[in-house]
């Protein structure tokens, strides 16, 4: 599948021993600042929404953490990588935009968690911004 919206992409941890591959990788990106991610990643997490089917090898290298009721985190055991963020209600994998091979068309385009995102950074790019309210909101009524 392949749409000005959508692209098909590949990518790695950093070791090499867990790889995904996403038939859907919507092209727009976002930060979420929730004070998880930000514990998580060490910053702001930077992904794109691949919907619920992922290809994964090396599946038995890859931690999953629930890190919430209705989510849990993946990364590698071997490296560390942070690969994704998966929605549980749903089956949504947001997945770490870092891992994928270059993709050309990529759009930085919106931020989650914007009340929670600490003074000390900013972005440049002009976003869609959302409170933590807004993104439980926009989720419960999907």
């Amino acid at each position: 599948m392949n749409t000005s919206n959508t692209t098909e992409a590949t990518g790695s941890c950093l070791c090499g021993a867990v790889t995904i591959h996403a038939n859907t990788v919507k092209t727009s990106v976002g930060a979420c600042h929730c004070s998880m991610c930000r514990k998580w990643a060490g910053g702001p997490l930077m992904v794109v929404e691949c919907g619920a089917a992922l290809t994964i090898n090396g599946e038995d290298n890859l931690t999953r953490f629930n890190s919430s009721e209705w989510a849990e985190r993946a990364f590698c055991k071997n490296c560390g990588s942070h690969l994704f963020y998966r929605l549980k209600p749903n089956n949504l994998h947001l997945v770490s935009a870092g891992i994928f091979e270059p993709i050309d068309n990529l759009v930085f385009d919106h931020q989650v968690f914007i009340d929670e995102k600490p003074s000390y950074y900013t972005f440049a790019n002009k976003t869609h911004d959302m409170t933590g309210a807004e993104v439980f909101a926009l989720f419960s009524d999907a």
